[in-house]
């Protein structure tokens, strides 16, 4: 199994949000980054996010202009899944199992035996993703928050299979890139979705029921020392990306009621009213 002294290349599989984030952190650390997706066109927009939060950090002294420029250099983009070739592959891609196990699968036919296979799923048990894959002790959860260049948190979590050496190298890793890392063992939502998912769902409920307004209930809870309300959360992580959790969590918890997902998220995705990434989700976005 590889060792922290063994990862010299981390690739990231799927270029949204999150994994051109993650890309980003890998680079900024010194690792060769491989940033890998199916769509040119997510490629290319995962490229100008990268940059541009590099700009930022420049205009706040933190980082120079060279410096943007060697970590840029450090970040292979590809649309060819022949060259995801890595010491740790992370995959980042939609919150589906059947999905994950198949990006997995193909990896692993391309890959050493030790190359470590990371998910960032937020939701899916690591056991059920790793059933199948070749070499199942080396997949291990590496759960990544929003925005994960920011972000300091990353949950690592151990399936039935994952071996030990697996898991304390993702940590090791996790904590290289500048992050604080979590152990925790496998259980739907593992520890932060499964604890924050009624944020989400309570206020939905709310809303279905008319006690108050979206504007009301962002204002309340932001008023009582949340970052942001519900909805405006709902709205910067994707209603397709947060309505996809809940659906995965209520059917890991046999569709315990209390973890039911709301119609009226559903109907925000059926729209196409995915948050700020669409232009428009509870609130519309102009820039």
């Amino acid at each position: 199994m590889k060792t922290i002294k063994d990862i010299k290349i981390i690739a990231i599989a799927g270029s949204g949000s999150m994994g051109s984030g993650i890309a980003q952190v890998s680079a900024q650390t010194g690792f060769a980054t491989i940033l890998y997706d199916i769509s040119e066109q997510q490629l290319d927009k995962a490229k100008k996010t990268v940059e541009k939060n590099l700009d930022v950090a420049i205009e706040k002294k933190k980082l120079s202009a060279e410096q943007k420029s060697e970590i840029l250099n450090r970040i292979r983009f590809t649309g060819n899944l022949s060259e995801v070739k890595a010491d740790v592959i992370i995959e980042a891609i939609v919150e589906k199992l059947e999905t994950k196990q198949d990006l997995f699968k193909r990896l692993a036919a391309i890959n050493q035996a030790d190359c470590i296979l990371a998910t960032n799923t937020s939701s899916i048990p690591i056991t059920r993703i790793a059933a199948g894959i070749p070499n199942p002790e080396r997949v291990v959860g590496m759960h990544f928050f929003m925005p994960a260049h920011i972000m300091k948190l990353v949950e690592v979590i151990s399936g039935a299979l994952t071996s030990k050496d697996a898991a304390e190298t993702i940590r090791q890793l996790a904590e290289k890139i500048g992050k604080n890392a979590v152990m925790a063992k496998d259980s739907p939502g593992f520890i932060v979705n499964r604890v924050a998912r009624h944020y989400y769902v309570e206020s939905l409920k709310i809303l279905e029921e008319n006690v108050a307004s979206i504007e009301d209930i962002d204002t309340l809870m932001e008023s009582s020392g949340f970052k942001m309300g519900p909805f405006r959360l709902m709205d910067f992580v994707g209603n397709d990306i947060n309505f996809s959790v809940t659906s995965s969590l209520f059917e890991s918890f046999h569709y315990d009621s209390k973890f039911r997902p709301s119609r009226i998220q559903r109907q925000k995705v059926e729209a196409g009213q995915l948050g700020r990434k669409s232009g428009k989700g509870f609130y519309e976005y102009k820039d």
